[in-house]
């Protein structure tokens, strides 16, 4: 009896040993991604310079979503706008499958601590661009709003999408299926999941989308890691397709019409959860530069000397034009 208690006693103490492990790896895994750009590790200038947070303080408020599918609104924004009478740019942003806004919060405060307004929703399937769409309407209407904290304060002209994963395929229909996708001035995806998975005998054609629609700047990413890029070559192949394979951001890239300022690339060893929030550097350069003017974060993408071109971060970099 004795030897049974102390069998007993040894792996309930294994037990707990393996509980405080797992709690301990889970509450660490939880502080490097709502500190991620502590942890990053930018190669070029001006990456560095926006993997960094920006100088803004920022506040988040929240709103009841009239779609139940949608949840809530919820939306994070430098808090000097209280105090004054300037108008911000707006980055929408669309989630991935099971990734709702409020599980990536601190995607969307580093994007507004550079002095933007960024809205999100709980929508779980985001992928026809509808959720996007109801949330742009939705802030547009605070924005005309005289009792509303938002009145005028949304630089209309200046408003981007953003998404990850399925989030990437919700973000290419808002902004060329959706009813309000002409109010869109620029766009950014992260691992968009390919054709592929849009074939009606996989996932069905609410996972399609039409690239060739594409009339605004575009930057699109994924990374080398086997999730996201799989072994497949084509479209074709009945195994090893990746979430977003080399052959399918090569397709999309050749799709857009030339005449748009679009650039695709591949982020070095990280794979398909990585790219919510690694290549957030870029992202954020990506909308300085389109939607704030800001000369120095378009010099990551454009000119002779593109940062990106050289970041030994990013491989099978394309851009056109190219100057």
């Amino acid at each position: 009896m004795k030897i049974i208690k102390g069998i007993s006693l040894i792996f309930l103490i294994m037990i707990i040993l393996l509980a405080v492990v797992v709690f301990a790896f889970l509450s660490y895994t939880n502080y490097i991604n709502r500190n991620y750009w502590k942890f990053a590790t930018p190669a070029g200038e001006i990456e560095k310079k926006y993997t960094a947070l920006g100088l803004y303080d920022v506040s988040y408020v929240e709103f009841d979503a009239d779609h139940e599918a949608h949840g809530k609104y919820e939306i994070w924004y430098p808090t000097e706008m209280n105090e004054n009478r300037k108008t911000y740019p707006l980055v929408v942003m669309a989630n991935g499958t099971g990734v709702k806004a409020s599980q990536y919060k601190e995607v969307f405060k580093h994007l507004s601590s550079w002095g933007f307004i960024v809205i999100g929703n709980e929508d779980e399937n985001s992928r026809t661009g509808a959720s996007s769409a109801a949330t742009l309407d939705f802030i547009l209407k605070l924005n005309d709003d005289k009792n509303s904290e938002f009145f005028d304060k949304i630089d209309i002209k200046n408003i981007g999408i953003a998404g990850h994963s399925q989030g990437g395929v919700g973000t290419i229909n808002a902004a060329t299926a959706q009813p309000n996708s002409n109010l869109y001035k620029a766009m950014f995806t992260a691992s968009t999941t390919s054709s592929y998975w849009g074939q009606d005998n996989i996932f069905g054609s609410e996972w399609r989308y039409d690239v060739s629609k594409v009339d605004i700047p575009y930057f699109m990413v994924g990374g080398t890691g086997a999730a996201d890029a799989g072994t497949a070559e084509n479209i074709a192949a009945t195994k090893g397709q990746g979430i977003c394979p080399l052959w399918s951001m090569t397709e999309n890239y050749n799709a857009i019409p030339n005449s748009i300022n679009k650039i695709m690339a591949r982020k070095v060893g990280k794979d398909h959860g990585d790219m919510l929030r690694y290549a957030d550097g870029y992202m954020t350069a990506w909308f300085m530069y389109w939607l704030k003017d800001d000369d120095e974060a378009g010099r990551a993408f454009f000119g002779d000397h593109a940062e990106i071109l050289t970041n030994a971060n990013w491989q099978d970099v394309k851009i056109t034009p190219q100057n």
